[in-house]
């Protein structure tokens, strides 16, 4: 997997080297020049946006939220867009946009764990020291992919230490890393004039023939010259625009918010224009095991803005009919207020919020108790049914078998599709 920084600014043979050598690129070739809700109308391919929510957000102060109760905390609840819900007051904005979306309030897991529970979370399927399993959005770039990008596929947003892989479909559908989304991306411009790069370019094409000479199997394993050759067109391409946000109006990116989760969701959108279809945007900080309540102040004024603005702009652009937005973390918050005035890990009973792509909107799903005594949600949910759900609105058949490297073979998932949202 490449990161985005991996590219350096002074590209020379050295570095062109250490690209091919140390990974691949999840994109493929060549132009595409029309933006997505222009170029394909009604009939677009459809994108997936996940909001990651990097701790485990607490539902009790997010999307389920229970006032004036003993498990409720200080918190207060609002009334939404969306008839009959009620989300935390702190995402004012948020509960105008909530009209189109569904929220889950039952979603289980068995993995209270941040690792593992994320690995769960992002694959749908339990980890295992066997096997790796792909992220849902590698999954969909490997099922659906979109030949006609000449950026990546499967793009990740924000700073992560579990960023969305390939598993066992192949370190090149790993997502493709940008630690400070909206920036003027470094790396990916050439730091000198076209003749003195074209002299690199060759120097190096006489290496790579060299070594190839004899070992032509070895070389095409090394991936060398085909991540050499979408490098340079990656570099070349006015696709890369969609990555960039200094064109935006300046309203626009106030309205998203000047904080990397922010200006990652107004990439998103843009790469949903541009054609991409798998992309995350990562918001860290929910681990709130003490000062929980003054902890989720502070996320819900990155969210909020954020996560509103993005949903505005898809409806606005046609968009959202053709974008599945999930908004989802490992896990959530127990009840019980800890002496810290915190919460801890919850995987049972927390909450997401889920929208677009022609999923049924305006439904929610499931009910936790109010006084914290039954830990079962009602009608729970579990994790692959609601990837089931994903891949069966993107046109993927989520039953399909595919064959591991070690002959194992594996669904893309174990799931069934929730209903209520078909």
């Amino acid at each position: 997997m490449i990161d985005s920084t991996f590219l350096s600014s002074k590209i020379n043979r050295r570095d062109l080297c250490k690209v091919a050598l140390g990974g691949s690129l999840s994109f493929m070739l060549p132009g595409f020049d029309l933006k997505a809700a222009q170029k394909r109308g009604p009939e677009r391919k459809k994108s997936v946006i996940i909001l990651w929510m990097g701790g485990g957000p607490s539902q009790l102060e997010t999307w389920d939220p229970h006032p004036g109760t003993k498990i409720g905390g200080p918190g207060k609840a609002m009334k939404t867009a969306l008839p009959g819900l009620q989300i935390s007051d702190m995402y004012p904005l948020l509960a105008e946009q909530l009209e189109s979306m569904s929220v889950i309030r039952s979603m289980v897991s068995k993995e209270g764990d941040h690792e593992r529970g994320t690995k769960y979370l992002k694959t749908g399927y339990r980890p295992e020291p066997t096997t790796v399993y792909p992220a849902l959005g590698a999954i969909i770039t490997h099922e659906a992919p979109n030949s006609d990008l000449e950026i990546p596929q499967h793009i990740s947003m924000g700073n992560i230490q579990q960023p969305a892989r390939g598993g066992y479909l192949g370190g090149h559908l790993d997502a493709f890393r940008i630690n400070d989304p909206g920036k003027n991306i470094g790396n990916m411009r050439a730091s000198v004039k076209s003749p003195r790069q074209n002299r690199r370019l060759d120097n190096l094409s006489v290496v790579s023939q060299t070594f190839q000479k004899g070992r032509a199997i070895q070389a095409q394993k090394t991936l060398h010259q085909s991540t050499i050759d979408r490098a340079l067109t990656m570099m070349s391409s006015e696709q890369l625009n969609a990555l960039e946000i200094d064109k935006e109006p300046e309203s626009v990116r106030k309205a998203y918010g000047d904080s990397p989760f922010g200006r990652g969701c107004l990439v998103a959108r843009r790469l949903v224009e541009q054609g991409v279809h798998s992309i995350e945007v990562n918001l860290n900080g929910w681990d709130s095991h003490a000062n929980n309540f003054n902890g989720h102040i502070t996320q819900s004024k990155l969210l909020d803005p954020a996560f509103s603005s993005l949903l505005k702009d898809l409806k606005s652009r046609d968009l959202l009919d053709s974008t599945i937005v999930l908004c989802i973390g490992e896990f959530g918050r127990t009840p019980k207020i800890n002496g810290l005035d915190g919460r801890d890990h919850w995987p049972t009973g927390f909450s997401c919020i889920v929208g677009g792509g022609g999923l049924k909107g305006n439904v929610i799903i499931g009910e936790t108790d109010p006084t914290g005594k039954e830990k079962k949600p009602k009608d729970p949910v579990e994790i692959q049914d609601l990837y089931a759900t994903i891949l069966q609105k993107l046109n993927i058949d989520y039953t399909k078998e595919l064959i591991s490297p070690i002959g194992r073979p594996l669904k893309l998932s174990e799931g069934t599709p929730i209903q209520k949202l078909i």
